[in-house]
């Protein structure tokens, strides 16, 4: 069970937490995350579930346009042009992790808690990235 987050989380999110760190275990892989609109939320959950945490590698929250670009490497036209909140920006940010760490796999994640310029709250765009693979990309609407 995760000891920080209790009860924050709910049963069937830790569950699968619980379930892709013993795959990154058993499989011998790190994991690296991206975050900006959960704020290290992820980070902090597969941190935080004992005798698996050792699977997490880093993450980093960049919550800024300039942390993306500084720490990541999340070209500025990307930033700029369909912006932090695009598919493009989720891709970047999960190669750029990959790029910035000793993981073999990345999660990124960002999103308008609030709705942005002509794209409605609850937008969120994930991507995974693993070495020597395709990133792929999902995009929800909560």
């Amino acid at each position: 069970m995760a000891e920080a987050l209790d009860p924050a989380i709910p049963d069937d999110i830790e569950l699968l937490a619980q379930d892709v760190l013993r795959e990154a275990c058993d499989r011998g892989l790190l994991l690296a995350t991206a975050e900006s609109c959960t704020g290290g939320l992820l980070a902090s959950l597969l941190t935080d579930i004992p005798g698996r945490s050792h699977a997490f590698e880093r993450g980093f929250v960049t919550y800024s346009n300039d942390a993306k670009h500084e720490l990541l490497g999340v070209a500025r036209d990307i930033l700029d042009g369909v912006g932090p909140v695009s598919e493009a920006a989720a891709r970047a940010m999960a190669d750029g992790a990959l790029a910035a760490s000793s993981a073999h796999l990345s999660v990124s994640i960002t999103g308008f808690t609030e709705g942005g310029p002509g794209q409605p709250a609850g937008l969120v765009h994930f991507a995974c990235a693993k070495r020597g693979m395709a990133t792929d990309h999902q995009t929800h609407c909560f």
